[in-house]
């Protein structure tokens, strides 16, 4: 029986694992996962949403904006509330830089997205061949060092680190130290907004003791699946890897749906996603990274045939 005390978790995907650590690292604790999609149309108000958390002794929440719930944000949320704790939304793309999204972003709706062969993500390199009219095999010799270098992408993790960071430090939740750990241990990311489980345990280890709880000193990752591994895998590609000192590769998986997990190869992610771009309207392949790529005489000079 779990006794002990209440934690509400709410955030995007990844709450799910912060919620699943706490479980597993305090045994008794009663754990429930509030997650942000559907926050609106499941509360309504801010104030109902307020209500339904006050039984819990721990609020454990990411940041949300204004319009999430009627009434404010998650600022009105936690004001004069010492229970409430927020912890950072990580977003890293250090390791796979040329993962895009594709369509009406603004909208902050997966709908008005463009899917890919692996859910909402697309390869940069492979819209902006396709929009200059490169051939599959021709988009295929463009994943190279030399491609990679003028394309700004060993830059990338410098530029991740800074914004991760900075974006933690602003929640007053530095990120300094894990940073550090987690890069000891390879790439980190699913893609670029799905972490791996130990990222997200060591956040829930953190928001148990600084709440005052004493959490087992068990390591997540031994003990329960990495639920986020299910879904869409980007490759960290060799060349990028190397730079790293890693080992990488240029596989590409969907997530996993009925049965096994659909892999693509470089050759193979390149066909599928041409024969989805053929199918809409070149002005409606909106990506704001490529439009700058293709407006850059320099860069747009890469992708000739």
């Amino acid at each position: 029986m779990r006794d002990g005390p209440r934690i509400a978790v709410l955030g995007n995907c990844q709450a799910e694992g912060i919620a699943q650590s706490l479980r597993l690292l305090l045994p008794s604790a009663q754990v429930h996962l509030v997650p942000f999609d559907g926050l609106g149309k499941r509360h309504g108000t801010l104030d109902r949403l307020k209500g339904y958390l006050a039984p819990f002794d721990h609020v454990f929440t990411q940041f949300f904006p204004q319009g999430f719930v009627e009434g404010g944000n998650v600022h009105a949320l936690g004001e004069d509330d010492p229970r409430l704790s927020l912890y950072p939304t990580i977003l890293f793309p250090g390791y796979q830089p040329d993962m895009v999204l594709v369509g009406d972003v603004g909208a902050l709706s997966a709908s008005r997205l463009i899917a890919s062969p692996t859910g909402p993500y697309h390869s940069a390199i492979v819209l902006c061949a396709y929009l200059e009219g490169l051939k599959p095999e021709e988009t295929a010799e463009l994943f190279r060092d030399s491609i990679y270098t003028r394309l700004g992408f060993y830059e990338a993790w410098n530029v991740a680190a800074a914004e991760l960071l900075g974006s933690a430090r602003d929640i007053m939740f530095p990120l300094e130290a894990e940073l550090a750990r987690w890069s000891r241990r390879g790439c980190f990311m699913h893609v670029l907004n799905h972490p791996k489980l130990f990222v997200l345990a060591d956040i829930a280890r953190r928001l148990a003791v600084e709440a005052g709880l004493r959490p087992l000193s068990a390591r997540v990752e031994d003990y329960l699946p990495d639920t986020l591994a299910a879904d869409v895998v980007w490759p960290l590609y060799p060349d990028l890897a190397a730079h790293y000192g890693l080992t990488g590769t240029m596989l590409f998986k969907d997530r996993a749906r009925r049965g096994d997990p659909k892999l693509y190869d470089l050759p193979g992610f390149i066909a599928a996603s041409f024969a989805i771009y053929r199918r809409h309207a070149p002005e409606s392949l909106g990506c704001i990274r490529v439009e700058g790529w293709r407006a850059n005489p320099a860069v747009r000079s890469l992708f000739k045939a």
